[in-house]
């Protein structure tokens, strides 16, 4: 009897979760962030759905044990039920994970703009072309923190003389940007949560990856993957500007 109004219990508690659901993660500020949402509730909801008519069957079927004081011999159309029960329920987990693999890969963008990531310990930094359109040559000899050069921009090579290093990353909204991360010591993980993405950083790799943000703001730059002693201290800002605001910007600089 305890067992059963213990699941009953439950039941309803995991009732309330579904339908006054807790705020789950910060606003989306991409389409796939949003597809990554709208997953994470049909998931939600469907499995919710399955769990809850799972614990009121069982709970039914002890109450109703317990209140006939027996127990029921093990029969050929229980373990016939018991197995189609699995199979469906192993069927609506894959059909959730094939649905769910589109949202998550989307398709290259055509002409994004470029914008290079360093990641080092315990800091980010980002380089953007000059009027030019192109990178200067980068060394690891010529990285110095201290003298203005965190991503090593080889002082002899014409084309890097304009090129722009902030500690910053900003982005116009509305329009495609390729990050080409990079990565100076040990693996780092470039991760917003607003993007719903994190994408690891491999020291002699440059690794690319495609955003599109939709929503104007500041948001945090954090390191998920645990790379020394002032990991946590590893953050950095995103700031998503309107165009034309970025367009001013890009020309003070």
């Amino acid at each position: 009897m305890l067992l059963g109004l213990i699941l009953l219990i439950t039941t309803l508690a995991a009732c309330l979760l579904i339908t006054h659901p807790p705020v789950w993660f910060p606003v989306a500020i991409t389409g796939p962030a949003h597809a990554f949402d709208g997953q994470f509730t049909w998931t939600l909801w469907v499995t919710g759905i399955l769990f809850i008519a799972a614990q009121l069957l069982l709970a039914g079927i002890i109450l109703r044990r317990r209140a006939a004081n027996s127990v029921p011999a093990p029969s050929s159309s229980g373990v016939r039920a018991s197995l189609l029960a699995a199979a469906a329920m192993i069927a609506v987990e894959v059909a959730l994970a094939a649905h769910g693999s589109s949202p998550l890969s989307h398709a290259t963008a055509k002409n994004p703009e470029i914008i290079e990531v360093y990641a080092h310990q315990f800091a980010w930094n980002f380089r953007y072309p000059g009027p030019d359109g192109v990178f200067g040559r980068v060394k690891t000899e010529f990285i110095a923190d201290a003298a203005g050069n965190p991503v090593g921009i080889d002082p002899s090579d014409s084309r890097g003389n304009d090129d722009v290093v902030v500690s910053t990353l900003r982005i116009p909204a509305g329009r495609p940007v390729r990050l080409m991360l990079h990565s100076r010591d040990v693996i780092h993980d470039f991760f917003v949560r607003e993007l719903r993405t994190k994408q690891d950083i491999v020291p002699g790799m440059e690794i690319p990856l495609d955003v599109l943000a939709d929503r104007p703001g500041q948001y945090e730059i954090a390191c998920a993957e645990l790379c020394g002693l002032a990991h946590n201290q590893m953050h950095g800002v995103l700031l998503v500007m309107p165009a034309e605001d970025y367009d001013q910007w890009k020309l003070k600089h």
